[in-house]
């Protein structure tokens, strides 16, 4: 099939589509918001009003009235219980856009549904009860939905009406969740006061509300600028299928995951390397001259090269990730707890491995926000982890292609889906090259310096005093004649990591780079001396195991935030008083300072120059001074 070669070249044809999910805690009136804007959209055909009105008195709970919330709690029980157990999606089509939304359940146990629906959302509606303002729930989900990709928000303050449709309670509340969501990765948050029941600013303006003066709710959606990224974004082909229907032909199935490609454009094979061109792209009404992100095609290509499914064709200039270690972040969606290092089945895209979680970095506390130590995860809870694959995978970071960037937790011997994860970057690239063996190792190399190779971590507040003491330290051990080096955060961001910003992906990075560096700088024999905020004691631990324990010293350089705010040496907290400087260490970003450092200096009980002669006096108690 597919394979007419007389067939005229057609375009693709663009299609402006908004998804978007509806989510929040329990009774705060999803499904009826659900109900209400396609009833007053004109989205419902008689023949369903009807059936509606009959169900509104069996199962509703609005007395006479006619209750939307059964348009799409479809399951008995949903309708019975009037809680919604399952995600209903329902496309809508309005003169400026269509539109498919997906509701889901607020209910903690059925988080999973949550999470699948917001994993295809281009915006969320986060309904909160205005009786009730934020609740855990919201905060999960508002996490959830940032974690997922969601950058666009609508906050619907809902039952505005048993409010008396006061100003007072949607400001507090408004106020409260956007206080809770500046450390969300959010772009847009449009709160709006609203009756789902009796369609207050949900198609048309209330009266009722004359002192709000945004856009309701249908006019917001209509009109917001969520242009499809992914047409931007680099072209991504994951090969569902081989379609050999005769000698003479052999194609490649599939969809476009982002990106645009045109016949005669070279692509590469991402995980072998190999390049060719794109001879035709075939579709059922003919072949495309173009073909663009959710376009179903069949790509042929002018070389017979192996490509088999799970491949994923790219261009040469542009690769996705190629690697057999990845950190991820996790949602863990099945009553049996993760085991670390038991043998799961990834499945990211149309690739389908063997995989394993080496480690769990931290737990996500998702109402504080706080990294928490975990060697397991119970159902719902959210983790950053550690993966090794049986071979390599291909993928993109999250953050930059959700399509390819995503995949599922497979139980191999149950074949249950048991979670959901995103990846953040690759920990080690999967190539062919061994490991080369060294002739000379680490020690060799220190004796000749005349001492032992280890790597000094100061870690501690900004503020705190962490690169004085470290430079001073630097000065000592050259003044005795050792053989060091001192790398610290901000110089290194201005060469190594100045790629790197600082998203807690980005920051998790920073301190892997920092980490290798140091290795291999431990490694040629030197004294490393390094100086890094590092907040949390996973990627410190990280560091410790990577380097080796007895030669990793943790210098926890420990200053009360008030005196470190008082020192201010870089302006950096007087911004973050005006506002300017967000998700700041120790203010709205947590600090988890060591439990059992090798050296703990307390700066408003010593100087500078005591501080810097304790290390020295650990370094001598260590041998490492000795030679």
């Amino acid at each position: 099939m597919f394979t007419n070669p007389t067939t005229e070249p057609v375009l693709a044809r663009t299609k402006d589509q908004l998804r978007f999910i509806t989510c929040g805690s329990v009774d705060d009136g999803k499904s009826t918001l659900i109900g209400r804007l396609l009833h007053d959209s004109k989205m419902i055909y008689h023949d369903q009003l009807k059936a509606l009105e009959r169900d509104s008195l069996k199962y509703g709970s609005t007395g006479n009235d006619i209750d939307f919330a059964l348009l799409v709690d479809g399951l008995e029980a949903e309708q019975e219980q009037g809680i919604t157990i399952d995600v209903a999606y329902r496309f809508f089509t309005t003169p400026r856009r269509s539109f498919m939304v997906a509701d889901t359940p607020g209910h903690e146990q059925y988080t999973r549904n949550m999470a699948t629906g917001a994993s295809h959302a281009q915006l969320a509606i986060i309904l909160i009860d205005a009786r009730k303002g934020v609740m855990v729930q919201t905060r999960r989900h508002s996490f959830i939905c940032s974690l997922l990709g969601i950058r666009h928000v609508v906050l619907a303050v809902n039952k505005i009406d048993l409010v008396a449709y006061k100003k007072e309670c949607f400001d507090r509340i408004a106020r409260d969740y956007l206080a809770f969501a500046a450390g969300l990765s959010f772009t847009s948050i449009i709160p709006i006061p609203i009756s789902a029941r009796y369609g207050d600013n949900v198609v048309d303006r209330s009266a009722h509300t004359k002192w709000y003066h945004g856009p309701c709710l249908l006019e917001h959606l209509e009109s917001i600028d969520i242009q499809s990224d992914t047409e931007s974004q680099a072209f991504r082909f994951p090969v569902q299928w081989v379609n050999r229907p005769n000698p003479d032909f052999r194609g490649y199935a599939g969809s476009v995951a982002s990106g645009r490609i045109s016949t005669g454009d070279e692509i590469v094979v991402a995980a072998s390397g190999r390049t060719t061109r794109v001879k035709r792209i075939v579709t059922y009404d003919g072949d495309l001259v173009a073909a663009e992100a959710g376009d179903a095609v069949i790509i042929t290509l002018e070389d017979e090269i192996d490509i088999s499914r799970g491949d994923i064709l790219s261009q040469p200039n542009d690769r996705p990730k190629v690697a057999d270690q990845l950190a991820a972040y996790v949602i863990w969606m099945d009553n049996e707890p993760l085991s670390p290092g038991r043998n799961y089945v990834l499945r990211i895209g149309s690739q389908t491995i063997s995989g394993s979680i080496t480690a769990i970095r931290h737990r996500i506390d998702v109402n504080t926000c706080e990294h928490l130590a975990a060697a397991t995860l119970s159902l719902n809870e959210i983790a950053f982890c550690d993966f090794v694959t049986a071979t390599p995978a291909v993928f993109d970071p999250y953050n930059l292609n959700r399509k390819t960037g995503s995949f599922i937790v497979i139980d191999r011997y149950t074949n249950r889906t048991v979670g959901a994860g995103m990846i953040a970057f690759p920990l080690r690239g999967a190539t062919n090259i061994a490991e080369q063996a060294l002739s000379v190792d680490r020690r060799e190399r220190a004796a000749l310096k005349n001492q032992k190779p280890c790597v000094i971590w100061f870690t501690g507040l900004s503020g705190a005093g962490k690169s004085t003491i470290a430079n001073l330290l630097d000065q000592k051990l050259f003044a005795m004649s050792r053989h060091t080096m001192l790398l610290d955060g901000d110089n290194l961001r201005h060469g190594l990591n100045a790629d790197l910003g600082f998203s807690e992906t980005d920051r998790e990075e920073n301190i892997r780079r920092v980490g290798e560096v140091a290795k291999l700088m431990a490694d040629s024999g030197l004294i490393v001396i390094c100086s890094f905020i590092s907040p949390t004691r996973a990627e410190r631990d990280r560091v410790r195991s990577l380097v080796g324990k007895e030669e990793f010293i943790e210098v926890f350089v420990d200053t009360p935030l008030e005196e470190c705010a008082r020192r201010d040496p870089k302006g950096l907290y007087s911004k973050v008083k005006s506002g300017k400087i967000k998700n700041f260490t120790g203010i709205d970003s947590c600090y988890e300072a060591p439990t059992t450092p090798e050296v703990h200096l307390r700066t408003v009980e010593q100087t500078l120059e005591h501080s810097a002669e304790a290390v020295v006096d650990v370094l001598r108690a260590r041998s490492v001074l000795d030679g």
